[in-house]
């Protein structure tokens, strides 16, 4: 059960952090980004952040579904 608890809030603090980044500060000023211009394009363009932002929505589903049916085992248990 640990585990499963574990589980979910890696997906949801994984999910949580892929959603917002792209969109924030953090993403357009970093290293690899200042070092490199092909990869500040290819990073800055807005289907990339959306591409970036679904797997975050994705990761999201999938702690809320691992949540939900943590609950529903837990209360079947009990």
């Amino acid at each position: 059960m640990f585990t499963r608890l574990l589980f979910v809030a890696f997906f949801l603090e994984m999910g949580l952090l892929l959603v917002l980044v792209p969109w924030s500060v953090f993403w357009a000023h970093n290293y690899f980004l200042q070092m490199s211009p092909s990869l500040r394009a290819l990073a800055m363009n807005d289907f990339v952040r959306g591409g970036v932002s679904g797997l975050g929505l994705v990761n999201l589903a999938a702690g809320l579904a691992e949540l939900v049916s943590l609950l529903a085992s837990f209360r079947r248990s009990s």
